[in-house]
């Protein structure tokens, strides 16, 4: 019965047909292909030292792999030396692993338009990631419940910047811990046909992530094509925690891709300096993609660097920083050196509202994200207040801006057209350009045009009552919400991964722990 649904699911069918007619397919801009140069920050030297280095806090301090002994056995048999819980890898050794990752892979969405080429020159934009709390206008900073979920989802899925319907955009607090994944899961495969993450919280969770994808797209498509993209974070420094690992194997096993990402904050998890800590985002992204590769050649994988600095009177991660940037393009150059995609950047903030400070803070990674080489970018939307709340009003604020990351990354044309050498015969010395015909053949796609941002005359945007940018953005959610429409889904894959989600939450009690 699950098979003939599968196969349904990939085939079509009349059902499915007569959705997809009857439906409304949002505009999604095809993920960003940059046509400009990249910024680098270090030099030859400095990379061939972090790199000297983090072999050697590789092969002389070594990683901790904690209550995992197959992971141990795993690492002895491929050359490591194993002690207790520290692994310490020979020089060379993690390097040589790592080659089998693909320079780039393709992720796929049950819509075959939504698909995401990672790695290259492209860029991915993803939403927010992990925030307890949610945050608007009307109810305030509150814990994040499912419908709060399902909101973000559908907002991802009409925002046409955003190329990724994301995992975790807030945790709904009111969902048993031990069943929250699956309700999830169900939001982004029926609310979105774009691409999503998978659970990792508990390594069973990601398997019920894989078999959920197989009654989505199919088991043989699953096995041989990626339809995930899941976080795996290391517990720095230098630990490997077996929850994340267990998570990591499962998908590495199955062919779906992980990012493998140091969480830092630095001063308090990496050394205050930014060569210091790129040695240790290194030495730990060669240790995580190394034992993916040992758990299966050739599994996709993208080498992530979530890096904040610390305000050291109080303590409190910060963001938009120059020396965050820093960090961001160096662990770029080094990405790109080892040949795999990349992640960092985001919307990242230290704000409370989405105000001037959220604004500052958000551009300034947004465009390193852009110059630095980033492939996957989860937090592009929605992320305040150092990643503990879930924004609506910043989540279509940010979004709007990835509009400016498209155009900035195609580059200058130069062709007959650009050149526009008509337009200035036709208007010569003292005239205007706002008549010719070469203004009127491209003054609609001549210039970016933001959909949220005011530009009215004072007088105007006064008679509508003065709104700030917050309060447009609420506007914005509040339309896109009343006006979104579900994308089509075969009846037959839609009751069946209903089914699976039922049988499994009524398999265990509730847990919220």
């Amino acid at each position: 019965m699950a098979e003939a649904a599968r196969r349904r699911g990939r085939g079509g069918g009349g059902a499915a047909r007569r959705a997809e007619r009857s439906s409304i397919s949002f505009e999604t801009a095809k993920y960003i292909e940059r046509n400009i140069p990249l910024f680098d920050v270090l030099t030859e030297e400095a990379l061939e030292i972090i790199e000297h280095n983090a072999e050697g806090v590789l092969e002389e301090i070594g990683v901790n792999f904690v209550n995992n002994p197959a992971a141990l056995e795993r690492w002895k048999e491929a050359g490591a030396d194993v002690t207790g819980e520290r692994v310490r890898i020979p020089r060379g050794l993690a390097r040589k692993l790592c080659a089998t990752a693909p320079s780039s892979f393709i992720q796929h969405a049950r819509n075959p338009e939504r698909n995401v080429e990672i790695g290259g020159k492209t860029l991915v934009c993803a939403p927010v990631y992990g925030p307890p709390f949610v945050r608007d206008v009307s109810g305030g900073r509150r814990y994040a419940t499912m419908e709060d979920f399902r909101k973000f989802v559908k907002l991802g899925y009409m925002s046409k910047w955003l190329h990724h319907s994301g995992g975790t955009v807030c945790e709904p607090t009111d969902v048993p811990v031990n069943k929250r994944h699956l309700d999830m899961l169900h939001a982004h495969m029926t609310l979105s046909d774009k691409p999503f993450m998978g659970s990792v919280t508990e390594p069973s969770r990601a398997a019920d992530s894989v078999e959920m994808c197989e009654i989505l797209f199919g088991k043989e498509f699953v096995a041989q094509n990626a339809v995930m993209t899941s976080l795996i974070n290391i517990n720095s420094p230098l630990t490997f925690d077996d929850v994340m690992m267990g998570a990591l194997e499962v998908y590495a096993k199955a062919g779906q891709a992980c990012i493998v990402s140091p969480f830092i904050v630095g001063g308090a998890m990496a050394p205050v300096s930014v060569a210091g800590t790129l040695t240790q985002v290194l030495a730990e992204v060669l240790a995580g993609i190394a034992y993916s590769q040992i758990i299966r050649p050739g599994a996709p994988v993208i080498m992530g660097a979530f890096v904040t600095s610390i305000d050291m009177n109080s303590g409190a991660p910060t963001f938009g920083t120059p020396e965050a940037s820093h960090i961001l393009y160096g662990a770029g150059q080094l990405a790109r050196r080892l040949g795999l995609p990349f992640r960092s950047g985001g919307g990242l903030c230290g704000s409370k509202l989405p105000d001037a400070q959220a604004a500052y803070e958000t551009a300034h990674t947004h465009n390193a994200a852009l110059l630095g080489g980033v492939n996957f970018m989860l937090h592009s939307c929605g992320w305040l207040e150092g990643g503990l709340v879930s924004s609506f009003e910043k989540f279509v604020m940010d979004a709007d801006q990835l509009g400016v990351l498209h155009r900035l990354a195609r580059g200058v044309d130069h062709d007959v057209q650009a050149q526009a050498m008509d337009a200035i015969r036709e208007v010569g010395p003292g005239g205007h350009y706002l008549g010719c015909a070469h203004t009127q053949e491209n003054f609609k796609t001549a210039f970016w045009k933001t959909d949220l941002l005011d530009y009215k005359p004072f007088e105007t945007w006064a008679e509508e009552g003065g709104r700030d940018t917050q309060a447009l953005a609420s506007e914005r959610v509040a339309h896109m919400l009343a006006t979104y429409q579900q994308p089509a889904l075969d009846p037959a894959v839609s009751e069946a991964l209903d089914a699976y989600v039922a049988q499994k939450k009524a398999s265990m009690p509730d847990a919220f722990i």
